[in-house]
């Protein structure tokens, strides 16, 4: 029987340019540009490392006239789904809304409703939805003074903003609300959840370098996940664009979110490997094409786990005194020298995602 944390709460399905978000749709991983989104030859070149990342939606900061101009022009020279980032200034959006897939605004820093009226009827008229953006750190001064940056504050900005919207008959929303950190994240995700019924973006914002945002994104990300909250991501990092997509992705997968692709087991460093498993994973990572099958790989450095986690991967290598097995689902294919050992096993990995492809068409 299913486990009731793998459910996903029921919610409405929106289209980011032709990208499904809610219900069922698969959970799509999002990033954003850190160029001058006027500075096309950059921003394209981001959005195209990020697409062979295998991002599925990005956004790009729109600071200034100059930048909403542009986004007409950036639309015709890629092919992802394009968010245009708003903060304060209303007639960006609607610059931005006659080239763009998603407007990001907070309603309640917009200004008066005659200036939310207007965005609204921009994204209505372009058949684009609105995400709604709460961040702890830059609440509305209402709330900010009432609850403080709490989960109560940012649910209750969610609660008025997404209102605001609904006033104007307006519903393709999505939503997020996010925090520096994971327990404000968490919380307030989890507090809003049962109180609508649109789409949640997850991210923990302001998360740092690579190390951290990976602890703090995995325990988030991953913790509401499994709680069957969410429906878009965004890994937040301070660094390289690629690696919010490859985190995202593996927190997809080992949270059960993600059918496909591969997942790795290997043993952990103690006395008893019989190979340096370091640079052979590293090797096996760099040589192993895009798998886009569900399998579970096993990497183990010594008989003893051989006998026990390698058997239940699809394909395994289990090292032995200068030679070692290759394990299918259990069965061994054969004993082989080190030196054969990596080639062998790829090609039993090939050779499995196409049977397993095959039975599924």
């Amino acid at each position: 029987m299913e486990s009731k944390a793998f459910k996903r709460y029921p919610t409405k399905q929106i289209s980011v340019g032709g990208v499904l978000i809610g219900g069922d749709a698969p959970i799509s991983v999002q990033s954003m540009t850190f160029s001058k989104t006027a500075d096309l030859e950059s921003t394209k070149a981001q959005i195209d490392s990020l697409q062979l990342a295998g991002c599925d939606i990005v956004r790009v900061a729109v600071s200034d006239e100059e930048d909403a101009k542009s986004l007409k022009e950036l639309k015709s020279r890629i092919s992802l789904p394009l968010v245009a980032d708003i903060h304060f200034r209303y007639k960006l959006a609607l610059i931005a809304a006659e080239s763009v897939d998603c407007i990001r605004i907070n309603p309640g820093n917009i200004g008066s409703k005659d200036k939310i009226e207007a965005v609204v009827k921009a994204c209505k008229e372009a058949q684009i939805p609105i995400r709604i953006g709460v961040n702890a750190g830059s609440l509305e001064r209402q709330f900010e003074q009432k609850y403080g940056a709490t989960p109560k504050g940012m649910v209750e900005s969610a609660l008025y903003n997404i209102k605001l919207l609904e006033d104007f008959d307006f519903s393709a929303i999505k939503i997020s609300l996010k925090a520096s950190d994971v327990e404000r994240t968490m919380e307030a995700y989890r507090l809003l959840r049962p109180l609508v019924d649109y789409p949640f973006h997850l991210g923990v914002t302001e998360a740092g370098d690579l190390e951290s945002s990976m602890i703090k994104s995995s325990m988030a990300l991953g913790g509401l996940l499994m709680e069957g909250i969410g429906d878009t991501m965004r890994v937040s990092i301070t660094g390289e664009l690629e690696k919010e997509i490859e985190v995202a992705r593996s927190i997809l997968r080992y949270s059960g979110r993600q059918k496909e692709g591969v997942t790795y087991i290997s043993c952990p460093t103690c006395g008893r490997l019989q190979a340096d498993l370091v640079p052979i994973l590293k090797e096996l990572k760099l040589r192993m094409p895009k798998i886009t099958a569900p399998l579970q790989l096993s990497v183990m450095g010594c008989a003893v786990n051989a006998l026990g986690e390698a058997k239940h991967a699809d394909v395994a290598i289990a090292f032995g005194n200068n030679d070692g097995l290759v394990i299918k689902r259990g069965k061994i294919v054969g004993k082989y020298s080190q030196d054969e050992l990596i080639d062998v096993f790829i090609k039993e990995v090939m050779q499995t995602e196409q049977e397993m492809l095959q039975a599924q068409e």
